[in-house]
């Protein structure tokens, strides 16, 4: 007889993003951090009698939300420089007081971000920003799966100080953390206004030895394509793949400000992009070609972007704005369906990460990352669509329970491997020392 951990039940099972593969009263046998078997509630009990079971009544059973693009310690600063254009927002309010920032104050920062992120239904996220290191611990005491990477750019770094400095840093990240279960390191430059080309190349070597993603900001507004017109007389997207940047283990964040050929340049060179739409929005840099990014083949994922500029990591927000903009952008209710939107968070976001053999969907010997929606809700009833429900109607407070690697880290709404208490307690204590910068 095989041998399951835990039995999780429902009654409904959706195992991607297809309205046609919903199952009805069945559930998932995990074994380990694998699933072991996916079938009818009644069949998987008599085949895992040791199992333990838990079930929800009126519960649907999904792979849990993949957030491509997030800078997780920036809860810290949520609401503190709000409704301002991306350059005055990012060069008058946030490198300034980024440049206070201490490794604490990012570790506690991001224990926020993971609490918000696992109650709203993400099991994965990529995430770029300053003393990585201490993301990546708080991710470890998380139980999240993550791509984790210490940002580099032209100037000093509050976390590792000159450049040169930050090859070392990134050095030892990959070696602490490259057989570890959960967490991935990543080659993170900034962007092209940040990083000289020089450095550009050099971490593309880095992450070509490492085999590792190469995540960077990507044409996200039009003052970053006119600045490297001035630079470089080429727009960030055709100055990357001149220096041979644009392969397929680039994850593109934004890509707001692209023409037809750009679109091509991406698709054709297996780019993976992260459309940050919520963020794109408040801070008025447009909105990304994504319809037209599909219809080309780009590998299309989800990122809520940091919490200064979103100013949640609710992915069901991001969905249900994703799929209503680029119908009133293209002015044609068609685009940008339920399912494929939600494929989009979920295994569209995995293969941004190059995993989705791993992860994304629901299937026998995938990772058991999972989450459980309570139906049991007025604004979920009646029932017609599921991937409809979860794009246009449902929230992150309706996720019930996560499963991430096989292991439970939220139970009936409840943190359990968090204390989310001591966490928010800290926090407010923190946003004290942050106005008093």
């Amino acid at each position: 007889m095989s041998h399951a951990d835990l039995l999780l039940t429902g009654r409904y099972l959706l195992p991607g993003s297809q309205q046609s593969g919903l199952l009805e009263n069945h559930g998932v046998a995990i074994s380990g951090d694998l699933i072991a078997e996916i079938g009818p509630i009644d069949t998987l009990r008599k085949s895992y009698p040791d199992a333990t079971v838990l079930h929800s009544e009126h519960g649907l059973i999904m792979p849990g939300l993949v957030n491509t693009h997030t800078h997780a310690a920036m809860t810290c600063f949520r609401g503190i420089a709000d409704d301002l254009p991306l350059m005055t927002w990012l060069e008058k309010h946030i490198f300034p007081v980024e440049s206070r920032l201490t490794s604490e104050m990012v570790y506690q920062s991001t224990l926020l971000s993971l609490a918000e992120m696992i109650k709203s239904g993400t099991t994965s996220f990529c995430d770029m920003y300053l003393f990585a290191k201490d993301v990546a611990r708080a991710t470890a005491e998380s139980g999240m799966r993550a791509w984790i990477g210490e940002v580099l750019y032209d100037f000093p770094s509050p976390c590792y100080g000159q450049l040169e400095s930050g090859f070392n840093y990134i050095d030892e990240m990959f070696s602490q953390y490259r057989n570890h279960p959960l967490i991935s390191v990543t080659v993170t430059p900034h962007s092209v206004y940040t990083c000289s080309p020089e450095l550009l190349r050099r971490l593309g070597e880095i992450a070509d030895t490492e085999q590792s993603l190469y995540h960077i900001h990507l044409s996200e507004n039009a003052a970053e394509v006119a600045t490297c017109r001035e630079r470089y007389d080429t727009t960030p997207t055709r100055h990357l793949d001149n220096l041979g940047l644009l392969k397929p283990n680039t994850l593109a964040a934004h890509c707001v400000v692209l023409d037809e050929e750009e679109i091509g340049i991406l698709a054709d060179r297996g780019v993976k992009v992260s459309h940050c739409l919520e963020s794109n929005m408040k801070l008025a840099s447009g909105i990304a070609p994504a319809v037209r990014m599909l219809d080309r083949g780009v590998t299309l994922s989800l990122g809520t972007d940091g919490s200064a500029s979103n100013n949640n990591t609710d992915m069901f927000g991001e969905m249900n704005c994703v799929a209503k903009v680029h119908k009133v952008y293209s002015m044609d209710p068609t685009v940008m369906s339920a399912e494929k939107t939600l494929q989009a968070a979920t295994l569209g976001g995995a293969a941004a990460l190059g995993v989705e053999k791993e992860i994304g969907s629901l299937l026998p010997g995938k990772k058991a990352d999972m989450i459980v929606i309570d139906l049991d809700q007025p604004h979920l009833t009646p029932l017609y669509n599921v991937p409809s429900h979860l794009v246009y109607a449902a929230c992150g407070g309706d996720v019930l329970h996560s499963v991430i690697g096989g292991r439970l880290v939220m139970r009936n709404r409840e943190l359990q491997t968090l204390n989310e208490d001591v966490i928010i307690g800290t926090m407010r204590d923190l946003a004290a020392k942050i106005l008093a910068f």
